[in-house]
Protein backbone atom coordinates (compact mmCIF):
# COMPACT_ATOMS: atom_id res chain seq x y z
CA UNK A 1 0.00 0.00 0.00
CA UNK A 2 2.92 2.51 0.78
CA UNK A 3 4.69 1.49 -2.50
CA UNK A 4 1.31 2.56 -4.12
CA UNK A 5 0.54 5.53 -2.56
CA UNK A 6 4.60 6.67 -3.42
CA UNK A 7 3.26 5.99 -6.84
CA UNK A 8 0.43 7.98 -7.18
CA UNK A 9 1.83 10.69 -5.13
CA UNK A 10 5.08 11.06 -8.46
CA UNK A 11 2.51 10.72 -10.71
CA UNK A 12 0.58 14.08 -9.40
CA UNK A 13 3.99 15.83 -8.88
CA UNK A 14 5.04 14.73 -12.09
CA UNK A 15 1.32 16.18 -13.96
CA UNK A 16 1.77 19.30 -11.68
CA UNK A 17 5.60 19.76 -12.91
CA UNK A 18 4.75 19.58 -16.57
CA UNK A 19 1.47 21.43 -16.16
CA UNK A 20 1.37 24.57 -18.36
CA UNK A 21 0.96 27.92 -16.06
CA UNK A 22 -0.94 30.64 -17.33
CA UNK A 23 -1.30 34.54 -15.73
CA UNK A 24 -3.90 36.77 -16.37
CA UNK A 25 -3.46 40.91 -15.78
CA UNK A 26 -6.53 40.66 -13.30
CA UNK A 27 -4.26 38.03 -10.66
CA UNK A 28 -5.59 34.92 -11.88
CA UNK A 29 -3.42 31.78 -12.72
CA UNK A 30 -4.31 29.04 -14.37
CA UNK A 31 -2.74 25.75 -14.72
CA UNK A 32 -3.49 22.91 -17.95
CA UNK A 33 -2.28 22.51 -21.39
CA UNK A 34 -1.44 24.89 -23.89
CA UNK A 35 -3.40 24.05 -27.24
CA UNK A 36 -2.56 27.27 -29.59
CA UNK A 37 -2.47 30.42 -30.02
CA UNK A 38 -3.93 32.17 -33.21
CA UNK A 39 -5.36 35.44 -33.41
CA UNK A 40 -5.28 37.01 -30.74
CA UNK A 41 -7.05 34.18 -29.11
CA UNK A 42 -5.26 31.48 -26.79
CA UNK A 43 -6.69 28.36 -26.98
CA UNK A 44 -5.69 26.63 -22.86
CA UNK A 45 -7.12 23.65 -22.04
CA UNK A 46 -7.90 22.94 -17.50
CA UNK A 47 -8.60 19.66 -16.10
CA UNK A 48 -11.24 22.13 -13.56
CA UNK A 49 -13.27 23.89 -16.72
CA UNK A 50 -12.40 22.61 -19.84
CA UNK A 51 -11.52 24.16 -23.15
CA UNK A 52 -10.88 28.14 -22.49
CA UNK A 53 -10.21 30.88 -25.15
CA UNK A 54 -8.62 34.01 -23.75
CA UNK A 55 -7.76 36.68 -25.28
CA UNK A 56 -3.75 37.46 -25.61
CA UNK A 57 -3.99 40.65 -24.33
CA UNK A 58 -5.23 39.72 -21.19
CA UNK A 59 -2.19 37.51 -20.39
CA UNK A 60 0.54 38.74 -18.38
CA UNK A 61 3.06 35.83 -18.92
CA UNK A 62 3.23 31.95 -19.54
CA UNK A 63 5.20 29.03 -18.33
CA UNK A 64 5.48 25.73 -20.13
CA UNK A 65 7.79 22.58 -20.01
CA UNK A 66 6.94 21.29 -23.66
CA UNK A 67 8.51 21.97 -27.01
CA UNK A 68 5.94 24.64 -29.02
CA UNK A 69 6.15 26.26 -32.08
CA UNK A 70 6.56 29.75 -31.73
CA UNK A 71 5.93 32.30 -34.28
CA UNK A 72 6.86 36.14 -33.89
CA UNK A 73 5.58 38.57 -36.54
CA UNK A 74 4.96 37.48 -39.88
CA UNK A 75 7.30 35.08 -41.04
CA UNK A 76 10.36 34.50 -37.71
CA UNK A 77 9.18 31.41 -35.93
CA UNK A 78 11.50 29.36 -34.18
CA UNK A 79 11.05 25.73 -31.70
CA UNK A 80 11.00 26.26 -28.28
CA UNK A 81 12.13 23.35 -26.09
CA UNK A 82 10.04 25.54 -22.58
CA UNK A 83 8.85 28.90 -21.79
CA UNK A 84 9.97 30.59 -18.47
CA UNK A 85 7.72 33.28 -17.09
CA UNK A 86 9.86 36.32 -17.29
CA UNK A 87 7.83 39.47 -15.96
CA UNK A 88 4.86 41.32 -17.01
CA UNK A 89 4.24 41.10 -20.42
CA UNK A 90 7.21 38.99 -21.15
CA UNK A 91 7.89 35.52 -21.46
CA UNK A 92 11.32 33.66 -21.72
CA UNK A 93 11.77 30.81 -24.61
CA UNK A 94 14.20 28.56 -24.40
CA UNK A 95 15.68 27.50 -27.42
CA UNK A 96 18.86 25.10 -25.69
CA UNK A 97 21.31 27.46 -27.20
CA UNK A 98 20.49 30.84 -26.49
CA UNK A 99 17.39 31.95 -24.50
CA UNK A 100 15.30 34.75 -25.70
CA UNK A 101 12.96 37.37 -23.77
CA UNK A 102 10.43 38.09 -25.75
CA UNK A 103 7.27 40.23 -25.26
CA UNK A 104 4.09 38.52 -25.76
CA UNK A 105 2.92 41.07 -27.65
CA UNK A 106 5.44 40.12 -30.73
CA UNK A 107 4.34 36.59 -30.57
CA UNK A 108 1.46 35.58 -33.02
CA UNK A 109 0.99 32.21 -33.09
CA UNK A 110 2.09 29.43 -30.75
CA UNK A 111 1.37 25.62 -31.27
CA UNK A 112 2.71 22.43 -30.45
CA UNK A 113 4.83 20.47 -33.14
CA UNK A 114 2.93 17.68 -34.68
CA UNK A 115 4.75 14.87 -33.32
CA UNK A 116 5.59 11.77 -35.82
CA UNK A 117 2.57 9.65 -35.68
CA UNK A 118 3.98 6.50 -33.86
CA UNK A 119 0.38 5.13 -32.41
CA UNK A 120 -3.38 5.68 -34.39
CA UNK A 121 -4.56 8.88 -34.84
CA UNK A 122 -8.15 9.03 -35.53
CA UNK A 123 -9.89 12.40 -36.29
CA UNK A 124 -12.91 13.12 -38.33
CA UNK A 125 -16.60 14.40 -38.28
CA UNK A 126 -20.22 13.29 -39.21
CA UNK A 127 -22.77 16.14 -40.09
CA UNK A 128 -26.39 15.44 -40.37
CA UNK A 129 -29.13 18.11 -41.81
CA UNK A 130 -32.70 17.29 -42.12
CA UNK A 131 -35.29 19.39 -44.54
CA UNK A 132 -38.86 19.26 -43.59
CA UNK A 133 -41.60 21.20 -46.13
CA UNK A 134 -45.15 21.32 -45.11
CA UNK A 135 -47.09 22.61 -48.46
CA UNK A 136 -49.04 21.58 -50.73
CA UNK A 137 -46.90 18.50 -50.73
CA UNK A 138 -45.52 17.17 -47.68
CA UNK A 139 -41.65 16.10 -48.38
CA UNK A 140 -39.01 14.69 -45.59
CA UNK A 141 -34.76 14.94 -46.83
CA UNK A 142 -32.67 13.75 -44.76
CA UNK A 143 -28.84 13.53 -45.06
CA UNK A 144 -25.49 12.36 -43.22
CA UNK A 145 -22.19 12.80 -44.23
CA UNK A 146 -18.66 11.17 -42.74
CA UNK A 147 -15.75 11.79 -42.93
CA UNK A 148 -12.25 10.09 -41.37
CA UNK A 149 -8.68 9.71 -41.18
CA UNK A 150 -6.34 7.48 -39.56
CA UNK A 151 -2.53 7.85 -39.60
CA UNK A 152 -0.11 5.53 -38.29
CA UNK A 153 3.36 5.66 -39.29
CA UNK A 154 4.09 6.44 -43.00
CA UNK A 155 0.72 5.18 -43.68
CA UNK A 156 -2.86 6.97 -43.60
CA UNK A 157 -6.55 5.91 -44.07
CA UNK A 158 -9.40 7.98 -45.42
CA UNK A 159 -12.83 7.15 -45.31
CA UNK A 160 -16.11 8.65 -46.83
CA UNK A 161 -19.62 8.10 -46.40
CA UNK A 162 -22.56 10.24 -47.31
CA UNK A 163 -26.04 9.09 -47.49
CA UNK A 164 -29.60 11.07 -48.96
CA UNK A 165 -32.89 9.87 -48.09
CA UNK A 166 -36.13 12.17 -49.29
CA UNK A 167 -39.75 11.28 -49.40
CA UNK A 168 -42.82 12.90 -50.81
CA UNK A 169 -46.06 12.59 -49.48
CA UNK A 170 -45.09 9.50 -48.01
CA UNK A 171 -43.14 8.33 -50.96
CA UNK A 172 -39.98 7.63 -51.17
CA UNK A 173 -38.29 10.13 -54.01
CA UNK A 174 -34.55 10.16 -53.67
CA UNK A 175 -32.73 7.13 -52.14
CA UNK A 176 -28.93 7.08 -52.84
CA UNK A 177 -25.25 6.75 -51.02
CA UNK A 178 -21.56 7.37 -51.68
CA UNK A 179 -18.41 5.40 -50.05
CA UNK A 180 -15.17 6.18 -50.63
CA UNK A 181 -11.53 4.36 -49.33
CA UNK A 182 -8.15 6.07 -49.78
CA UNK A 183 -5.01 4.60 -48.73
CA UNK A 184 -2.13 7.09 -48.90
CA UNK A 185 1.59 6.47 -48.13
CA UNK A 186 3.75 9.15 -47.09
CA UNK A 187 7.08 8.96 -49.15
CA UNK A 188 8.26 12.17 -47.50
CA UNK A 189 6.91 14.43 -45.01
CA UNK A 190 5.02 16.03 -47.36
CA UNK A 191 5.03 13.85 -50.28
CA UNK A 192 2.69 10.82 -50.33
CA UNK A 193 1.29 8.86 -52.84
CA UNK A 194 -2.66 7.63 -52.80
CA UNK A 195 -4.72 4.87 -53.74
CA UNK A 196 -8.51 5.22 -53.79
CA UNK A 197 -11.72 3.64 -54.73
CA UNK A 198 -15.28 5.24 -54.59
CA UNK A 199 -18.21 3.56 -55.27
CA UNK A 200 -21.81 5.94 -55.68
CA UNK A 201 -25.48 3.68 -55.85
CA UNK A 202 -29.00 5.97 -56.62
CA UNK A 203 -31.79 3.71 -56.60
CA UNK A 204 -34.01 6.02 -58.83
CA UNK A 205 -31.48 7.62 -61.09
CA UNK A 206 -30.86 6.69 -65.04
CA UNK A 207 -27.30 6.62 -63.54
CA UNK A 208 -27.60 3.74 -61.31
CA UNK A 209 -23.86 3.19 -60.52
CA UNK A 210 -20.24 4.71 -60.60
CA UNK A 211 -17.57 3.09 -59.82
CA UNK A 212 -14.20 5.32 -59.77
CA UNK A 213 -10.72 4.25 -59.23
CA UNK A 214 -7.52 6.52 -58.77
CA UNK A 215 -3.92 6.95 -58.11
CA UNK A 216 -1.04 9.19 -58.01
CA UNK A 217 1.26 11.69 -56.02
CA UNK A 218 -0.42 14.03 -53.25
CA UNK A 219 1.47 16.81 -51.70
CA UNK A 220 1.07 18.26 -48.05
CA UNK A 221 1.75 21.80 -47.45
CA UNK A 222 1.23 21.88 -43.85
CA UNK A 223 -0.55 19.65 -41.72
CA UNK A 224 -0.74 21.10 -38.02
CA UNK A 225 -3.15 22.06 -34.99
CA UNK A 226 -4.22 25.34 -37.37
CA UNK A 227 -5.40 22.95 -39.89
CA UNK A 228 -3.90 21.79 -43.44
CA UNK A 229 -3.75 21.78 -46.94
CA UNK A 230 -3.34 18.93 -49.46
CA UNK A 231 -3.25 18.79 -53.15
CA UNK A 232 -3.13 15.71 -55.26
CA UNK A 233 -3.29 14.68 -58.57
CA UNK A 234 -4.49 11.21 -60.34
CA UNK A 235 -4.90 8.79 -63.06
CA UNK A 236 -8.32 7.60 -62.57
CA UNK A 237 -11.04 5.08 -64.43
CA UNK A 238 -14.65 6.11 -63.88
CA UNK A 239 -17.27 3.51 -64.89
CA UNK A 240 -21.19 4.19 -65.22
CA UNK A 241 -23.93 1.38 -64.74
CA UNK A 242 -26.77 2.53 -66.43
CA UNK A 243 -30.36 1.55 -67.25
CA UNK A 244 -32.28 3.03 -69.76
CA UNK A 245 -35.65 2.81 -71.50
CA UNK A 246 -36.25 2.12 -75.18
CA UNK A 247 -39.16 0.86 -77.43
CA UNK A 248 -37.47 -2.48 -76.87
CA UNK A 249 -37.99 -2.46 -72.90
CA UNK A 250 -35.53 -1.36 -70.21
CA UNK A 251 -31.93 -2.15 -70.88
CA UNK A 252 -28.69 -2.21 -68.97
CA UNK A 253 -25.43 -0.09 -70.42
CA UNK A 254 -21.78 0.08 -69.12
CA UNK A 255 -19.70 2.77 -69.85
CA UNK A 256 -16.16 3.36 -69.17
CA UNK A 257 -13.74 6.61 -69.16
CA UNK A 258 -10.19 7.53 -68.10
CA UNK A 259 -9.28 11.01 -66.79
CA UNK A 260 -6.66 13.36 -65.10
CA UNK A 261 -7.61 14.91 -62.02
CA UNK A 262 -6.86 17.53 -59.31
CA UNK A 263 -7.93 17.11 -55.66
CA UNK A 264 -7.38 19.33 -53.04
CA UNK A 265 -8.40 19.15 -48.92
CA UNK A 266 -8.31 22.39 -47.00
CA UNK A 267 -8.76 23.02 -43.48
CA UNK A 268 -8.51 26.28 -41.01
CA UNK A 269 -9.24 26.98 -37.53
CA UNK A 270 -10.44 30.84 -37.09
CA UNK A 271 -11.00 32.70 -33.94
CA UNK A 272 -8.95 30.68 -31.32
CA UNK A 273 -10.54 27.26 -33.10
CA UNK A 274 -13.88 28.48 -32.25
CA UNK A 275 -14.59 28.03 -35.78
CA UNK A 276 -13.18 25.93 -38.38
CA UNK A 277 -13.71 26.28 -42.26
CA UNK A 278 -12.88 23.68 -45.17
CA UNK A 279 -12.98 23.34 -48.72
CA UNK A 280 -12.82 20.01 -50.47
CA UNK A 281 -13.09 18.99 -53.92
CA UNK A 282 -11.79 17.51 -57.11
CA UNK A 283 -11.90 19.13 -61.08
CA UNK A 284 -11.65 15.67 -64.01
CA UNK A 285 -10.21 16.15 -66.97
CA UNK A 286 -11.73 13.41 -69.08
CA UNK A 287 -9.76 12.03 -71.81
CA UNK A 288 -12.38 12.78 -74.44
CA UNK A 289 -13.65 15.48 -76.58
CA UNK A 290 -17.31 14.87 -75.69
CA UNK A 291 -16.84 16.63 -72.60
CA UNK A 292 -13.81 19.31 -71.43
CA UNK A 293 -14.16 19.05 -67.47
CA UNK A 294 -16.49 18.15 -64.52
CA UNK A 295 -15.65 19.20 -61.24
CA UNK A 296 -17.28 18.62 -57.20
CA UNK A 297 -16.39 20.45 -54.19
CA UNK A 298 -17.98 21.80 -51.11
CA UNK A 299 -17.10 24.63 -48.44
CA UNK A 300 -18.34 24.57 -44.79
CA UNK A 301 -18.19 26.73 -42.04
CA UNK A 302 -18.45 24.99 -38.83
CA UNK A 303 -19.22 26.30 -35.41
CA UNK A 304 -18.10 25.01 -31.86
CA UNK A 305 -20.45 24.55 -29.69
CA UNK A 306 -18.55 22.06 -26.96
CA UNK A 307 -15.83 20.11 -27.35
CA UNK A 308 -17.60 17.62 -29.78
CA UNK A 309 -20.77 19.14 -30.99
CA UNK A 310 -20.69 21.52 -34.09
CA UNK A 311 -23.13 23.82 -36.17
CA UNK A 312 -22.48 23.20 -39.95
CA UNK A 313 -23.33 25.13 -42.80
CA UNK A 314 -21.98 23.33 -45.92
CA UNK A 315 -21.67 24.61 -49.58
CA UNK A 316 -21.88 21.96 -52.56
CA UNK A 317 -21.43 22.06 -56.01
CA UNK A 318 -21.20 20.34 -58.88
CA UNK A 319 -20.77 21.32 -62.65
CA UNK A 320 -19.47 19.26 -65.92
CA UNK A 321 -18.41 21.59 -69.14
CA UNK A 322 -18.89 20.05 -72.60
CA UNK A 323 -20.02 20.36 -76.29
CA UNK A 324 -20.46 24.15 -75.38
CA UNK A 325 -22.95 23.53 -72.70
CA UNK A 326 -22.39 23.95 -69.04
CA UNK A 327 -24.49 22.30 -66.35
CA UNK A 328 -24.40 23.26 -62.72
CA UNK A 329 -25.89 21.77 -59.36
CA UNK A 330 -25.82 23.95 -56.11
CA UNK A 331 -26.94 23.26 -52.64
CA UNK A 332 -26.54 24.83 -49.30
CA UNK A 333 -27.09 22.69 -46.70
CA UNK A 334 -27.89 23.73 -42.54
CA UNK A 335 -27.18 21.16 -40.11
CA UNK A 336 -25.67 19.53 -36.71
CA UNK A 337 -22.52 17.33 -36.28
CA UNK A 338 -20.28 15.97 -34.11
CA UNK A 339 -16.29 16.12 -34.39
CA UNK A 340 -13.17 14.41 -32.90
Amino acid sequence: MVRYWIAGWLVLAATAVSADTVWLKNGDRLSGEVILLDGGTLVFRTPYAGRLQIEWADVETLSSSKELLVKEGVDASERSKELEAAGSGMVRVMNGEAPRTVPLASITQMMPPKPFVEDFLWEGNIDGSLDVKRKEDDSDKLRFKANNRLQHGRWRHRFNAETEYETKNSEKKEDNYTLEYSLDRFLTDQWFWTTGYKYQRDRFEELERQREIGTGPGYRFWDNELGRFELTAELNRLIYDQNLDDENGRRHERESIDTGSVNWDYKRLLWGSQFELTATGVIHFPFTQQVDYATRGDMGLRYRINDWARLSLLYEFDQVRGLEETYTEKRYLLGLGVGW
